[in-house]
């Protein structure tokens, strides 16, 4: 697996008067939570790996304000996007990458509304484009035969209608696919959409987390698949919950793929 490297900024490559071929939208999650964290750096490396010659923000990238508006706190978005719109417009940025499905939704979806418009992709999108170029290959390697089933995101599945995408990248690991009975377009969300994530649940008959972990628990699966920080989180919550955390690992796409030995 190729080593992460030192990973420039936008403002280190523009004072070398060089551009990058996208910009890696970290979030806040991949950038503060100690989990998501790695999902970024096995991202990054694959990112290495393909050649592709990426930037970050760094320390200019503010939270992109989805949080803000599904809270209801429309005023608050609106100074956190309008930021991040004029630092970007500033970079003449063109083309972005996200591993969170919250942060392609808004920057794909809100921000040119308000000025801000980008090519947009999630990373499961952009991962299956450097696949298909042959830029990336990929092995089974000690994920081939074992039991995958994929949880999809509602940002980047139900919102925005993009299904194929994980699912190709997942079939070059040679695992056996599997999936819930509520996927697709019929999936249930993992409890954390509509800003849910940053307070405590309201009373009912089951969390909404601990359902859809049971639903993927079902499946008698050896690995949960997920492309969300945030449903990352929530749903190794319920795998730990019904303590199946020692024979049953949750792993972001990237993660999976950067983990096969054949890489």
């Amino acid at each position: 697996m190729a080593q992460l490297t030192n990973i420039p900024t936008l403002a280190e490559l523009t004072s070398r008067n060089e551009k990058p071929d996208v910009l890696f939208w970290v979030g806040c999650a991949g950038s503060f939570d100690d989990r998501a964290k790695k999902i970024t750096k096995a991202f990054a490396k694959l990112l290495h790996r393909a050649k592709v010659k990426f930037a970050v923000l760094g320390a200019e990238e503010s939270c992109s304000g989805d949080p803000a508006r599904r809270a209801g706190n429309e005023f608050l978005y609106q100074m956190q996007a309008l930021a991040n719109i004029e630092t970007l417009n500033g970079y003449e940025v063109q083309r972005i990458v996200t591993a969170c499905p919250h942060c392609f939704n808004t920057l794909k979806n809100e921000y040119p509304e308000l000025g801000g418009k980008y090519e947009v992709f999630h990373h499961t999108q952009y991962l299956k484009t450097l696949l298909d170029e042959g830029k990336l290959k990929i092995e089974g390697g000690s994920f081939k035969g074992k039991r995958v089933v994929f949880h999809d995101p509602c940002y980047l599945g139900r919102v925005n209608g993009e299904y194929e995408a994980p699912r190709k990248v997942l079939s070059q690991l040679e695992s056996e696919l599997i999936e819930m009975k509520r996927c697709k377009q019929k999936g249930l969300c993992c409890g954390a959409g509509g800003s849910q994530m940053f307070k405590e649940p309201e009373k009912g008959k089951k969390d909404i987390n601990l359902e859809r972990s049971e639903e993927a628990l079902s499946t008698k699966p050896q690995i949960i698949a997920t492309s969300c920080p945030f449903c990352n989180t929530m749903i190794s919550d319920g795998v730990k919950h019904f303590n199946k955390d020692s024979e049953v690992k949750v792993l972001d796409i990237a993660e999976a793929i950067s983990l096969a030995d054949d890489l």
